[in-house]
């Protein structure tokens, strides 16, 4: 909004009607577990899996949205989490599951970016944890380059792209 970028990626986007979102994919969440935890050889994670931990989330000012789904999935679930440390980027999260802190909730770009020895990586098999990947820029921005620029990006990404009706039944599943 401050006009430093023309556009961006992002997960989860605030509804704001300063921006234009253009959604592009599906974002699971991931559980970040050390290896020896009980869950790690397990495929599919639930929450419930992660029941007796301390959780690792991204922090409600950094992204009240996917905070906020974890939180309402957990207590829907029964489940209320020990601790929840809050972290502002993946890394330290990353390096606080390696501690054997606790384990990190995160979107999947998130989890899948950062690879450290003794941390395994495993989705989140709730389907309601999923969230859209959007291209989004300011609604006032007429540049032409960053609209050509997401109208090519949207047109490659158009084969994985679901149709909005699908999008919707699966956000709401």
């Amino acid at each position: 909004m401050a006009g430093e970028l023309n556009l961006a990626l992002v997960t989860a986007p605030p509804e704001d009607s300063q921006i234009t979102t253009a959604p592009f994919a599906l974002t699971p969440l991931y559980a970040v577990l050390p290896q020896t935890h009980a869950a790690a050889q397990k495929e599919h994670l639930v929450l419930q899996d992660l029941a007796n931990d301390e959780w690792i989330l991204f922090g409600r000012r950094v992204h009240p949205v996917v905070h906020g789904a974890i939180m309402d999935a957990a207590r829907r679930e029964g489940i209320a989490p020990k601790h929840a440390h809050e972290i502002i980027t993946a890394q330290p999260a990353i390096h606080l599951v390696s501690e054997h802190v606790g384990v990190a909730i995160l979107t999947q770009p998130m989890a899948l970016s950062v690879r450290t020895e003794g941390v395994v990586v495993k989705p989140l098999s709730d389907n309601s944890s999923c969230f859209q990947t959007c291209v989004i820029t300011r609604t006032d921005d007429n540049s032409r380059l960053a609209n050509e620029f997401v109208r090519s990006f949207l047109r490659r990404y158009a084969p994985q792209r679901l149709p909005p009706k699908q999008m919707e039944l699966a956000l709401s599943a």
